[in-house]
């Protein structure tokens, strides 16, 4: 069965900012900003451009588990450089199985070279479960005669 909806409807219902970072910023300033504004990634913004993405596992396992240090350490060095991203027409149904497949929790949404925003899997899963509401919904009023 697939997944009603694409990635631009959902991104209109979600209406929220796009936080980024630089990769020349260190992974202190990274998670600082991550923490402050209640999010678990964070994409990398170089002149206009996504060059990559910084997850709370890319720091658990770079940083801390490596000895580094998050006030000296750029971002650049631990971001991944090779994101998955979704386009605004894909399909939700798409993006959980790209999510499931590269392990990830969250998609840059891309316009062309533009990133338009961010799907997490929180996001997907909201969205599922609405639908299935609605869907639910509208089965128990056909069948009991409702309008």
């Amino acid at each position: 069965m697939e997944i009603a909806g694409t990635v631009s409807a959902l991104l209109r219902e979600k209406n929220r900012s796009i936080c980024s970072i630089e990769p020349s910023a260190t992974v202190y300033a990274a998670i600082d900003l991550m923490a402050g504004e209640n999010i678990g990634a964070l994409p990398i913004i170089q002149d206009g451009k996504l060059v990559g993405m910084l997850t709370e596992r890319d720091y658990t396992r770079k940083v801390i588990l490596q000895g580094r240090s998050s006030k000296n350490t750029p971002v650049s060095e631990i971001m991944n450089r090779q994101p998955a991203t979704a386009k605004p027409d894909d399909s939700i149904g798409h993006c959980m199985r790209l999510m499931t497949e590269e392990r990830v929790r969250h998609l840059p949404v891309m316009d062309r070279e533009q990133l338009v925003g961010i799907v997490s899997i929180g996001d997907l899963v909201k969205w599922i479960i609405s639908s299935q509401t609605a869907t639910i919904d509208q089965l128990t009023k056909y069948i009991f005669g409702e309008s």
